[in-house]
């Protein structure tokens, strides 16, 4: 008796070893494959390109001269790649009659200074709320309303497809991230939005966008021919107040390594980097000293040596309307002389 619950015990111990070997064995190999497509896959550039996003009705919002605001970027800072949304309420407030000459004069100003251009198309653009739909789209039924967006971006593409100052279109923004007042833009939605874009115009990358601290971005890039991340540093959370995410530069190399093998997407680049305040309260009603918690020329400085640790090659920076707003509203040019260093 006494034999056999020795060897009982033995088995026990057995099995439980082999268990923890196979354990073992597979996060050993997890861990190899996860080197080997580091080492082949995770991005190598030894200098980035920094660009802006421009928005006319934020320039608008925070009361500046929107042309003379876009004129700055790309006259003083000497920008030369610039994201620049295509926002449904501008271009046709009313149901079927467009309104095209503001865009107009933003793509010739660029075109004039030798600057590159992505192209942001559909109901989802960068800036609060982020879904930018004019209030008649809300008579419309569903079949009514995505007859209306598929319309709509093919007069934009037909009006600016041939136009070379354009380098990329950026189909909606951040469309699996569910943030914004927005309704749900469904997959089937974006898939359609993408086949019509490359229908129209299959010489030209698609961007597709995804947060890049709160997502996979398999989604958004097995979609894409270029994957465009968010990347910020720090955050305002109504719960906990300020968040300094805890996230290293090694976690997006190897995040881009993995998605670079597992799907077909040619580059990732940052199109929105933290540059501007986020914080408790919209700009305007948060006191400078609020704003500098989250932004300074400090923090500016630390983001754009954390960006070079990430080496994507591309970098577009969030906030250069907040920049010309401190610099000829509240007098301090710190975060605009900044700015200038890298472009």
């Amino acid at each position: 008796m006494i034999s056999i619950r020795k060897s009982k015990g033995k088995r026990k111990v057995s099995s439980k070893k082999k268990f923890n070997r196979t354990i073992a064995t597979i996060i050993g190999l997890f861990l190899i494959f996860s080197i080997i497509i580091f080492l082949i896959y995770s991005p190598r550039n030894s200098k980035v390109t920094y660009g802006v996003t421009f928005s006319k009705p934020f320039a608008e919002y925070l009361e500046l001269d929107w042309k003379e605001t876009y004129l700055a970027l790309l006259d003083d800072l000497e920008v030369k790649k610039i994201r620049l949304p295509v926002y449904w309420t501008e271009i046709e407030n009313k149901q079927g009659e467009y309104y095209f000459k503001d865009i107009d004069w933003q793509i010739e100003e660029a075109q004039k200074r030798g600057a590159e251009i992505i192209f942001v198309v559909g109901q989802k653009q960068p800036r609060w709320p982020e879904c930018h739909i004019p209030s008649w789209v809300g008579t419309l039924n569903k079949k009514e309303k995505e007859g209306e967006i598929r319309e709509t971006l093919t007069t934009v593409m037909n009006r600016y497809k041939d136009n070379s100052t354009i380098t990329a279109w950026q189909v909606e923004n951040e469309p699996f991230l569910p943030y914004g007042e927005c309704p749900e833009i469904t997959v089937e939605l974006l898939d359609m939005e993408i086949a019509t874009v490359r229908e129209l115009d299959p010489s030209r990358p698609v961007i597709i966008t995804d947060s890049g601290e709160l997502s996979t971005w398999y989604d958004a890039a097995s979609r894409a021919d270029i994957l465009g991340t968010t990347l910020y540093r720090i955050v305002w959370n109504d719960t906990i107040g300020y968040v300094h995410y805890p996230i290293s530069s090694l976690f997006y190399r190897l995040k881009a390594a993995f998605i670079m093998y597992f799907t077909n997407v040619s580059k990732i680049i940052i199109v929105e980097l933290q540059a501007e305040p986020w914080g408790p309260n919209n700009i305007t009603n948060m006191s400078l000293e609020e704003q500098y918690q989250s932004m300074s020329a400090g923090q500016f400085r630390k983001n754009i040596e954390f960006v070079k640790d990430v080496e994507f090659s591309e970098a577009y920076l969030w906030g250069g309307e907040w920049w010309y707003w401190l610099k000829t509203v509240k007098g301090d040019d710190s975060l605009w002389e900044e700015a200038r260093q890298i472009f």
